[in-house]
């Protein structure tokens, strides 16, 4: 579906001898958004794009925006053909609710729809297409040695979350994973990184039960990775120089991040996923960095009295807030999961949202802070919007970016632990950052980062000569020069 011009029809999605990049983002909301930028900043530099999305994740994109169904959320992209592929539910399946069942969709059904795909998007055009594919899937080597294309693994994380995953057997043969009582000491083995602790690792990586559907995705996934022609990775090399380095010396590896949409303004392509409400006019009317900004992500969930204990510190604290909320932030089952009375007690100073424009929110002078689950995109957006970060991650790996926000960066602060996390805490943290002395010393550091960020992405920047390195050399494979 889509539009495409009738060379690109003509040849598997490959046009006139154009490069031709097949570009899948595993199916949630914070795997999507930087694939359709990647894909956006490929097309720009003449590459034909057909960009997969399951039929799931564009029925939420489009609901969301009170489009039709068919509707193509490239329309207007120059180069760029949509298509869409079954997850093997029904669009109206609730995945949130029944994670592990689609967990195991991803495994076991997905693999063959997008297989089916492939074959028809490619057809005979193998010799100028490749495939960017996002590392957690669990076929991508397998299909396109299959195919006859290389592979270009996008990793949407930083490259320490890449390298810990890369290097599990390592973590398994010393002790601290894979072990019915891990070892406690500091890691100091794993290469490029440096001492990290056990209770810094992703949530995954601290289970002792490895045998869920998310381990198994887990292992399979890193598997193929190791199979990779490519690594593209979210994140700056002045940020991550050491790991970088490490990761290159077994895997060619492209740091090109932070990819975020032109502009760093709403997306000219729809991603969000829930209908965005326009905070502009609440936030206009608010003293300049006056209002803590919270949200907990597009897919996590925390639990009710995780909930109650952070919004009564919210409010203990006084702090103007702008929470986003989204409707299964606890559990599909419990629509309305805040404390009673919290409505009226924030009245006149908080506003509560189903979802919203997040680099539009972040980007606006009213925002002081950002309470936030840690997700990579979340924090990348952060620090360029030059906002200092509460940190209470949720899972996966916004545990191990806590590290590097508070412990690495300095321009965040943690907040508690699942399970642990006390209002009195929440209330004092945010008074520190928002009027305190620790809040001044977080935005000169985080002014520093960003303009880590903008160098990177400058012409001649780190990010930029990794992007030009690796538009040259998939021309080279795929027969563009």
């Amino acid at each position: 579906m889509g539009q495409e011009d009738d060379a690109v029809a003509a040849n598997g999605g490959c046009g006139g001898g154009r490069p031709h990049a097949v570009v899948i983002p595993y199916p949630l909301q914070g795997h999507v958004i930087p694939a359709v930028h990647l894909a956006l900043r490929l097309a720009a530099r003449g590459f034909a794009i057909t960009f997969v999305n399951t039929e799931a994740v564009h029925r939420q994109i489009t609901s969301g925006r009170g489009g039709r169904g068919g509707d193509d959320v490239f329309a207007g992209a120059a180069g760029v053909r949509y298509e869409l592929v079954s997850d093997g539910f029904p669009v109206g399946f609730d995945r949130s609710l029944h994670h592990d069942q689609f967990m195991e969709g991803i495994l076991h059904v997905l693999p063959a729809h997008v297989d089916e795909l492939l074959r028809r998007v490619v057809g005979d055009g193998a010799a100028t297409t490749c495939l960017v594919a996002d590392t957690f899937f669990v076929w991508p080597a397998t299909l396109a040695r299959r195919l006859g294309v290389p592979y270009v693994s996008f990793w949407t994380e930083p490259a320490l979350i890449f390298s810990l995953y890369y290097h599990m057997d390592l973590l398994a043969f010393n002790g601290h994973f894979k072990c019915k009582e891990p070892r406690k000491d500091t890691i100091t083995y794993v290469p490029g990184v440096a001492a990290i602790e056990p209770g810094e690792l992703m949530s995954y990586l601290q289970e002792t039960d490895t045998t869920s559907v998310v381990h198994r995705i887990i292992f399979k996934a890193f598997e193929e990775a190791r199979g990779a022609d490519y690594v593209v990775c979210n994140t700056v090399e002045e940020l991550e120089p050491s790991t970088i380095a490490a990761i290159r010396a077994k895997k060619p590896f492209y740091a090109v991040g932070p990819i975020l949409p032109a502009g760093f303004a709403r997306s000219a392509v729809a991603t969000a996923m829930w209908a965005e409400s326009d905070c502009s006019q609440w936030l206009d009317a608010q003293p300049p960095g006056s209002v803590l900004y919270i949200s907990f992500g597009s897919y996590a969930h925390v639990t009710r009295p995780e909930l109650h204990e952070i919004a009564r510190g919210v409010l203990a604290s006084g702090a103007r807030f702008l929470w986003v909320m989204r409707p299964d932030i606890v559990s599909s089952d419990d629509p309305e999961p805040l404390p009673g009375g919290f409505a009226a007690a924030a009245a006149g100073r908080g506003v509560v949202v189903p979802w919203c424009c997040q680099v539009e929110v972040l980007s606006h002078a009213a925002v002081g802070a950002f309470l936030t689950h840690c997700g990579w995109n979340s924090i990348l957006e952060s620090v360029w919007a030059g906002v200092p970060m509460l940190c209470f991650p949720l899972l996966t790996d916004q545990i191990t970016n806590r590290r590097l926000v508070a412990r690495e960066w300095r321009v965040g602060v943690p907040i508690g632990d699942r399970g642990a996390v006390a209002a009195d805490e929440v209330k004092a943290r945010i008074e520190d950052v928002m009027r305190g002395k620790e809040g001044e010393r977080l935005r000169e550091k985080v002014r520093k980062i960003r303009c880590t960020l903008e160098a990177a992405v400058a012409p001649g920047g780190s990010s930029q000569r990794s992007f030009d390195d690796l538009v040259d050399e998939l021309m080279r494979r795929c027969g563009g020069r």
